[in-house]
């Protein structure tokens, strides 16, 4: 089982505030401790007012790497790039300087790709903070109930892998993806899942009950023991 914090809270407001002081917090304690941070970011609107707060701080940006949770595998200039929003809500104004790692490279396919994006996140090293979001469907990152690609991702060493996902409401027409698996996710000393609305609070309860990870692959993450785990939820 994870080191499991929870916050419930009121309002998205709220929630924003707290996730915020909790990033500054880290990253800051990241550049003290070793004279860098690293942080991994997810796409979604929950997180988007927290990264447009983080970019008005005055932080030691240079010192701050920033790389994605997951990546459709789509050009960065795509729509539905998650790397477009995050230039587009984090990496502005003071946070601009932080040194950002994509996540899709040149490669045609994602599997293709992985061993390129393998060896860029291995220089990360250990994330500071992970950023998780979480579908209606139990996915998180991109790792996809029952996807091509999900075993390996929850059973692997390494910290990428290719996925392809099955198609459906949630996953959209993309289901080619990359993404952190369950050990580059634990390879971080702060995990925090980010939640809202009723319907996604109560696939969160159920995926605290004992189940299939390929199920519901949040289990995978809550089931972690070496993984520091806040949730953060508002209506």
């Amino acid at each position: 089982m994870a080191n499991l914090t929870e916050y419930f809270f009121d309002s998205k407001s709220e929630m924003t505030e707290k996730l915020s002081t909790l990033l500054e917090t880290n990253l800051v304690a990241g550049i003290n401790e070793k004279g860098s941070a690293v942080l991994m970011v997810s796409g979604g609107s929950s997180p988007a007012p927290a990264y447009k707060h983080l970019s008005s701080l005055p932080l030691q940006w240079d010192k701050i790497s920033v790389a994605m949770v997951d990546e459709r595998w789509v050009d960065a200039n795509h729509e539905k790039s998650n790397e477009a929003f995050i230039k587009e809500t984090l990496l502005q104004n003071h946070a601009s300087n932080a040194h950002f790692v994509t996540m899709k490279n040149s490669s045609q396919t994602a599997i293709e790709g992985q061993a390129e994006c393998e060896a860029a996140y291995k220089k990360l090293g250990q994330a500071d903070v992970t950023i998780l979001g979480m579908g209606p469907d139990g996915h998180t990152a991109s790792l996809f109930p029952h996807a091509d690609g999900l075993e390996q991702g929850l059973k692997t060493s390494d910290t990428v892998c290719a996925i392809n996902a099955k198609r459906s409401e949630v996953t959209g027409t993309i289901t080619e993806r990359m993404t952190l698996t369950l050990s580059g996710i634990a390879n971080s000393k702060q995990v925090i899942l980010l939640i809202s609305g009723e319907e996604k609070r109560a696939v969160y309860e159920q995926a605290k009950q004992s189940g299939s990870e390929f199920d519901i692959p949040l289990r995978a993450i809550i089931n972690h023991p070496d993984i520091n785990l806040t949730v953060f939820w508002c209506p």
